[in-house]
């Protein structure tokens, strides 16, 4: 119950950060990575899935719901970290939405995620 209560504070304060970038009221970007960068943290925190594999799939979302087993809350960080990478716009939209599709199919509305539309 104490991790539940905790992560849904986290989101809360990562959607309280989103409303205000969007509002002017914090200035600065959050950093944008290389995906070399994002497969290296993947690395240390030793996620069993190969980020190449996962990004040659034809349906990358589907894959990590699937066959990875990534849970929802996984799922949208997952995104947000790929969404913020230098990988192409083109395929970073795609990705964010499927998630979304996903989620928002479920019930589970992504603060997060939503605040990257149109970003």
């Amino acid at each position: 119950m104490e991790d539940y209560i905790l992560r849904e504070i986290d989101r809360i304060g990562g959607m309280l950060m989103h409303i205000a970038r969007r509002l002017g009221l914090l200035e600065g970007r959050i950093p944008d990575y290389s995906l070399s960068d994002v497969k290296e943290e993947f690395d240390k925190a030793s996620l069993p899935f190969d980020l190449d594999a996962v990004l040659q799939q034809e349906n990358p979302v589907r894959y990590l719901l699937e066959k990875e087993k990534l849970s929802d809350h996984g799922l949208e960080s997952f995104i947000e970290i790929i969404f913020h990478s230098d990988l192409d716009e083109a395929r970073k939209n795609a990705l964010l939405q499927d998630a979304l599709a996903y989620l928002d199919g479920k019930g589970y509305f992504s603060f997060r995620l939503h605040s990257l539309v149109g970003a």
